[in-house]
Formats: structure tokens, C-alpha cells, sequence
């Protein structure tokens, strides 16, 4: 009687299991290599971010400290006074806000109604009433205004400064409102006292005095012609 069964294969000789044991561990050294390869390969763009990342946040710190610096230059440039009144209200004393700023001299400059010269200082900046009092005076009375002041009444006047930031010179060209009181006396006239002063514009130098003359005229009562 006939058998279908097939014979089992031959076990393999030791050549071939060596072979194919040779096979598997080339094998398993190519993924390492090809592992170690990934790994080596992910290093090195780690270690790119890392860099890129730290020159960028260099970056990024050197231009907020440029924008800052220039910001501050910018804003050190721009002259804002603070201002203090003498013991007698007779010397409006001008300060700038700024530490870095440094006033060289100053121009200030009336209405031409007053018929009053510009006021010249040098270094220490001030509004003393001296300079235009007798012209005010004379312009609230033919205005027919009333001897005593009912509250802060106000004159305009233009300031040119000239100002130091750095060592580098700057000029600020503006007009501003003085505000002054009225008080009289029996004997002795009318006294007026200074009480502080206000920003209206910042200008230039050419037409200044028409501008500071419609200022005037804009919020000061003209006597009729």
C-alpha cells in the first residue's frame, strides 16, 4: 500500500545555521547602525534648535532694548515743564520733567499789544510777572475788566528753549498759558500773582508771534475801536 505523506526536511547542516546566524546579526547591527544614525542625526537638530533658539531670543532681547532706547531718546526729546510758584507768586519757576534734560536758555515772548521785549534766561528757566505786569494791567483796563480776578485768569505767552539731552542740543518752540490772579489795594494798586502754566500748542519758530497774538485776542476781551 502507497503513502502521500511527504518526508520531513532534512535538519540544516551547521554550515547553513551559521550562515544564517551570521545573516541575523549583520542584520541586527545594520539597525543599530541605522538607529544610531536617527539618534545621531536627531542630536544634531536638537542642538540646532537649541542654538537657533537662543540666538533668537538674543535677538529678540537686543531689539527690545534698542526699541527701548529709542523710545526713550524719543521721549527724552519731547520738553514737558513742571512748574512751582515763588513764596511771593511773583516767579513761576519752570522745571523739566525729564532728569536727562538740561535747559541751556530760553526765550519768552508777549503779545505784541503789550509793546513788551522778550525775556532772555539763561539756565535757570522762569516767568516772572515783572516782565509783561504793567502791560496786562493796562489791557485789563481798557478792556473794562474788573479789578479783582474772578478765578484763574490767563495770558499767553510763546517759549523757545533751547535744552541739552546726551550732549546733543535740542529746540522746543511752544505757547503756553500763564494763569494769574488779580487782587487790589486801596494804596497801592493792583498786585498780580502767578499761579501756574499750560501746554495750548507746540509750534515753530516762523509766524510764532502771529500765532501767540490770536491766541491773545481768542481768549482775552478786545476793547472796541
Amino acid at each position: 500500500m502507497s503513502s502521500d505523506s511527504t518526508p520531513p526536511d532534512p535538519p540544516p547542516t551547521k554550515q547553513a545555521q551559521e550562515r544564517a546566524e551570521k545573516a541575523e546579526a549583520a542584520a541586527i547591527r545594520r539597525r543599530w547602525i541605522t538607529l544610531g544614525e536617527v539618534l545621531a542625526v536627531a542630536a544634531v537638530v536638537i542642538s540646532g534648535l537649541t542654538l537657533w533658539n537662543n540666538w533668537s531670543e538674543r535677538a529678540d532681547s537686543r531689539a527690545e532694548k534698542a526699541a527701548d532706547a529709542k523710545q526713550s531718546s524719543a521721549k527724552a526729546q519731547i520738553l514737558v515743564f513742571s512748574t512751582k510758584t515763588s513764596v511771593d507768586g511773583r516767579t513761576l519757576i519752570l522745571t523739566p520733567t525729564s532728569e536727562d534734560q538740561l535747559v541751556q536758555s530760553q526765550t519768552v515772548r508777549f503779545p505784541s499789544s503789550f509793546g513788551a521785549d522778550p525775556a532772555e534766561t539763561t539756565g535757570q528757566s522762569r516767568v516772572e510777572v515783572r516782565w509783561f505786569e504793567v502791560p496786562l494791567k493796562k489791557a485789563r483796563e481798557n478792556a473794562g475788566m474788573p479789578d479783582d480776578s474772578r478765578g484763574d485768569e490767563r495770558v499767553p505767552v510763546a517759549i523757545s528753549t533751547r535744552f541739552m539731552v546726551d550732549g546733543v542740543i535740542h529746540d522746543d518752540v511752544a505757547i503756553y498759558d500763564v494763569g494769574y490772579t488779580v487782587r487790589g489795594r486801596l494804596l497801592g494798586g493792583h498786585n498780580v500773582t502767578l499761579r501756574g502754566l499750560s501746554l495750548v500748542s507746540r509750534t515753530k519758530e516762523s509766524g510764532l508771534q502771529a500765532r501767540l497774538d490770536a491766541r491773545w485776542k481768542a481768549i482775552f476781551p478786545q476793547p472796541d475801536k
